[in-house]
């Protein structure tokens, strides 16, 4: 069945004298991976400035960001689950939780490391009214995220980067550098690094479609691909830091800090540092983390994302300038309600008829 819901955007009450529509349970659809797909493609430019803006809101208190909670196993001790419930209001008035899991092994496998779901909560009866494939939309909404912060630390700083070097070289670093192409990017060298020579080869192939004239270098070593980058992404499943020598960053590069746990507290010490919101940040033995538990203070943080961009930070040149995102649930609800109105405007809903079935109170 293809059906449309009609979002709060759409029905607003102008009148404050008015009967308020009567309150009921919405369909519930099912928005599979391909489809997520095909909706996000070629939106760049419109989700950076939407994750920009869903950022502003939880800035301004128009959020409920709670701690993520971190599911974890005995005999499983490198594989997570992560629930990270989230409400967001503005225009999207929509509640919910993503809960994405993350298994290394799965790489030697052959598959992903992540898989994940999206619950999205109607924000008047709390029924749950869509569920989406969510790896896609947490993809998606960490490349706008680094992307965005790629352009404003840069234009902070007053110098755009010409190198960029990705150490890890998975999913999360291709959708980053698909953000970073399509949103005014160009790069003179690119450099790889992986432990994975397998992985980085076939980075460095998706590259050389995209780039056919731009220098690509895989670097056999992180320490060669640091000094040689004015803009680093870290996008790896590392669980501890394993880059420690602060002389590495020498050239006060910009690093996009994405998988928040490669950097020795040392580098964070050293540098200017930047995250999305402080107290997610500060949890689960993240290089942040780390580094508060080393000084026993927060005096290394700079500010937030939304500092810079509002001006209330200034980027000096003489440091390097590392951005840690934790990352939020706020985001992936911003993504996925925008998905799921697309989704409704062009009548491409796939609801689950009679997905409630006891819905009366006396049967």
């Amino acid at each position: 069945m293809t059906t449309s819901r009609p979002t709060a955007t759409q029905s607003p009450m102008s009148d404050p004298n008015a009967t308020p529509p009567p309150i009921a349970v919405p369909p519930f659809a099912v928005i599979p991976g391909a489809q997520v797909q095909h909706t996000l493609q070629g939106q760049e430019q419109q989700i950076m400035e939407l994750i920009e803006a869903t950022y502003h809101l939880h800035a301004v208190g128009e959020s409920v960001n709670p701690p993520s909670y971190f599911l974890r196993f005995p005999d499983r001790p490198t594989a997570r689950i992560i629930a990270l419930p989230a409400s967001i209001g503005g225009q999207a008035r929509v509640d919910g939780i993503k809960w994405i899991s993350s298994f290394p092994d799965n790489v030697q496998a052959g598959i992903p490391r992540a898989s994940a779901v999206l619950i999205l909560n109607d924000h008047d009866t709390g029924y749950p009214f869509a569920c989406l494939e969510s790896s896609i939309i947490s993809a998606t909404r960490t490349a706008a995220m680094a992307a965005s912060a790629a352009h404003r630390l840069s234009q902070g700083r007053g110098t755009r980067p010409t190198r960029v070097g990705f150490v890890g070289t998975g999913l999360i670093a291709r959708y980053i550098h698909t953000f970073l192409a399509a949103t005014g990017w160009s790069f003179d060298e690119i450099g790889v690094h992986d432990t994975c020579a397998d992985s980085a080869a076939g980075f460095r192939s998706y590259l050389q479609a995209t780039h056919e004239t731009t220098r690509i270098t895989v670097h056999d070593s992180p320490e060669q691909l640091i000094r040689s980058s004015d803009l680093l992404v870290f996008a790896t499943v590392a669980s501890r830091p394993h880059v420690t020598d602060p002389a590495w960053f020498d050239h006060n590069p910009l690093v996009l800090h994405v998988s928040l746990r490669d950097l020795a507290p040392e580098i964070l010490l050293a540098s200017t540092n930047i995250v999305d919101d402080i107290e997610h940040c500060l949890k689960a033995d993240t290089s942040p983390h780390l580094a508060e538990q080393l000084t026993g203070n927060r005096d290394f943080l700079a500010g937030t994302l939304h500092d810079v961009t509002t001006g209330r930070v200034a980027l000096p040149q003489d440091r390097p300038v590392v951005f840690s995102p934790f990352g939020l649930g706020v985001l992936d609800l911003a993504v996925g309600k925008h998905v799921y109105d697309e989704a409704a405007r062009t009548g491409q809903l796939h609801v689950i008829d009679g997905f409630f079935h006891e819905l009366s109170r006396h049967g």
